[in-house]
């Protein structure tokens, strides 16, 4: 991620995370997220919608937003995989404790209990240039 692109998301809790169907259909998520060397991660249940569509097709559209998911900057586009390393999601897991702390934990336990989405999966975005 360019200087550019870590300002453009500088002083942010949430952002519009825009994936697509297999219809081309777009379908845009507010989503928590940390910036590591360069690149946007989130966490979401291994069953969600936007977890399918990134293993479908990892073409996304990321910009700054509220919590209601209201842009609140241009979207940029970005490519997005499903993260493997256990040592990167550790890593990730620490800056989202750093970030959001406690209410992190609450949300994470409130969905679980809300909805059956799985396992938690770590989501790497990297910016086109």
């Amino acid at each position: 991620m360019t200087n550019q692109h870590e300002k453009h998301f500088q002083n942010h809790s949430y952002i519009n995370l825009t994936t697509f169907r297999k219809t081309g259909a777009a379908v845009a998520t507010p989503v928590w997220f940390v910036e590591m060397d360069g690149r946007l991660y989130v966490f979401t249940g291994a069953q969600t919608g936007k977890a399918k569509r990134i293993r479908a097709n990892g073409k996304a559209h990321i910009a700054p937003s509220d919590a209601r998911g209201k842009p609140l900057g241009a979207f940029l586009p970005a490519r997005a995989r499903l993260v493997e390393e256990d040592t990167l999601k550790a890593r990730a897991d620490e800056l989202y404790r750093q970030k959001y702390g406690f209410a992190r934990f609450v949300l994470t336990l409130l969905n679980r209990l809300r909805r059956n989405t799985g396992d938690s999966v770590l989501l790497e975005f990297t910016f086109d240039e």
